[in-house]
């Protein structure tokens, strides 16, 4: 038996939580990463998790353990990165996330434009809108935009993004244009996602950021269903520019408000501080750079 066996399985059962997330998280059964933990447990005679029937959570040495079992996790790996490395191919797997819609537009075909480059590389790419905790649920590299606060990751800009206000010509020919942004509680909002709509306004003091309520009778967490609402003429719709940008162009919808447009939102990689950056993710964010600065 490996003095390895049960790190991983005991690592990643800290993390999520759960045994069954644990192994969906490093492909194995249920069944076997309890075994392998509870092994890991008979091993050092100390018990490092409490289990009940709804979760698991770690015990006082289970806790002191984790922070040196994470390192020594990150040592192999990044040995192993290096030695695989050295024929010049990237090989292994490459775990990264995306929202959704970004994702399906601009990052999976970049993605799999880099894998086609290097045939030996194994890639998961997981597209959600929730922000997953890349360090807990093992990933490599998140895209992701705006403001970033997680003092655990580093972050490179790939790229931007800005949101606009639009709406229908026919819509327009029914209320008419605001003109402020005062003007849109008089408006319908066709909603998504977000909470509030954000606009910049320029004052005494020169320039401050609004955050501004939408109301309205159509909500949807999607944005291509809130772009073919507001194209359908239901209301006044704020977007990424990425989704209505053609339409615009085309005379289907109408920008708005564009002096109040909110700053522009960067795009960013993130991954885990690392004392050596693997390669499979130093060439990846160089590729995405290229590419999502070239799609705008």
């Amino acid at each position: 038996m490996s003095r390895w066996d049960g790190i991983d399985e005991f690592v990643a059962t800290a993390e999520a939580e759960s045994f069954s997330q644990a192994a969906r998280r490093l492909g194995l059964s249920t069944s076997g990463v309890s075994r392998a933990v509870a092994a890991l447990e008979e091993r050092l005679q100390t018990r490092l998790l409490y289990r009940t029937t709804r979760r698991v959570s770690l015990t006082d040495a289970g806790r002191a353990f984790l922070t040196r079992c994470r390192q020594l996790i990150l040592d192999r790996d990044e040995a192993l990165a290096v030695v695989g490395e050295e024929d010049g191919e990237l090989k292994g797997q490459l775990r990264m996330t995306c929202s959704t819609a970004y994702g399906e537009r601009f990052v999976v075909p970049a993605v799999n434009a880099f894998a086609l480059a290097h045939p030996k590389l194994s890639i998961e790419i997981d597209l959600h809108d929730a922000v997953r905790d890349i360090v807990s649920e093992g990933f490599d590299l998140a895209i992701r935009f705006g403001r970033l606060t997680d003092s655990r990751l580093i972050a490179k800009r790939l790229a931007s993004r800005t949101r606009r206000l639009t709406a229908a010509p026919a819509y327009l020919a029914r209320t008419g244009a605001p003109r402020t942004i005062a003007d849109l509680v008089n408006h319908a909002c066709v909603l998504g996602a977000a909470e509030t709509w954000p606009f910049r306004e320029t004052g005494p003091d020169g320039e401050r950021e609004i955050a501004f309520k939408p109301q309205g009778r159509w909500r949807c967490n999607s944005g291509q269903a809130v772009l073919d609402a507001a194209l359908q003429g239901l209301g006044v719709c704020q977007l990424p520019n990425f989704y209505v940008d053609t339409a615009i162009a085309e005379g289907r919808l109408v920008p708005l408000l564009e002096t109040h447009r909110p700053a522009d939102e960067g795009v960013w990689a993130v991954y885990p501080h690392l004392r050596l950056l693997p390669a499979k993710v130093r060439l990846l964010v160089e590729h995405l750079e290229h590419r999502l600065a070239v799609a705008g």
